[in-house]
């Protein structure tokens, strides 16, 4: 799914896609699923996030983008830096299902943060 400046979701949904379909796609891509995890544990600064993560700026920049196009992340500003947070801590318990999922077809797969670990949405 390309990204841009409008997000992939809303970008998805004017193009026809239902708004279902548009947010699983959203998340069908590792990188963002990466980045949802590690704002679960808290919010994050691109730049933490590109240390954390091992990517580029630009790269987590347009999957940030991406994520705030569908509502699920967003910032806010200290000074010159932006914190991102998740904006819907529901999602956590959307990937827990997923986990579940995989696990009852024989497949393991850690989507979020590790178990017990609840997520913080700091940005309302």
């Amino acid at each position: 799914m390309a990204m841009d400046g409008a997000g992939c979701v809303a970008a998805a949904i004017a193009a026809g896609v239902s708004p279902a379909v548009a947010l699983f796609r959203s998340l069908g891509d590792e990188t963002r699923l990466r980045i949802v995890a590690r704002l679960a544990a808290g919010e994050a600064r691109v730049v933490d996030l590109t240390g954390e993560l091992g990517l580029a700026q630009s790269t987590v920049s347009k999957h940030l983008a991406c994520l705030r196009g569908c509502g699920l992340v967003d910032y806010r500003t200290e000074g010159r830096q932006s914190f991102y947070a998740l904006t819907r801590p529901e999602l956590m318990d959307l990937l827990r299902a997923a986990e579940g999922v995989l696990a009852a077809t024989g497949v393991a797969a850690a989507l979020g943060p590790a178990s017990g670990t609840a997520p913080r949405a700091a940005v309302a």
